[in-house]
């Protein structure tokens, strides 16, 4: 019998690095385009938007958990390092893991595999079948 880790994918988001672009806006208006008597609050319009849209980025970019560890593997292909028959050695994105595989004849080195579950710090893996 097979476990297989359930993921939940969250898509989180970095804040952006146009800080600064709607004040910088504002300030060019309210000082070239817009009459004297509109200057101040245009700048400050400008400062009141540039803050709603960082404390909105920052409150955007929390709403997730970080996803780390052995848990994102789940899915990951890699490529056998010591035939797992039935445990060797994968390596996965530049990681070197110790692996299982449960089905028979196990997987040979050089062998692409997929990660169906982990057991603590071993995962759990089945070769990929190639067409």
């Amino acid at each position: 019998m097979r476990r297989r880790i359930v993921t939940h994918r969250t898509h989180r988001r970095r804040p952006s690095d146009n800080g600064g672009v709607i004040l910088l806006a504002g300030l060019v208006i309210g000082f070239l385009v817009v009459p004297d008597a509109w200057t101040v609050p245009v700048v400050v319009l400008a400062g009141m938007l540039e803050a709603a849209e960082t404390m909105w980025e920052v409150r955007f970019s929390r709403r997730g958990r970080a996803r780390v560890g052995v848990e994102t593997l789940a899915g990951a292909i890699g490529r056998v390092e010591i035939a797992c028959q039935p445990v060797g050695s994968v390596r996965i994105r530049g990681e070197a893991w110790t692996a299982r595989c449960d089905l028979p004849g196990g997987a040979d080195a050089g062998v692409s595999v997929r990660v169906i579950g982990r057991d603590r710090l071993t995962l759990l893996v089945e070769p990929i079948a190639v067409p």
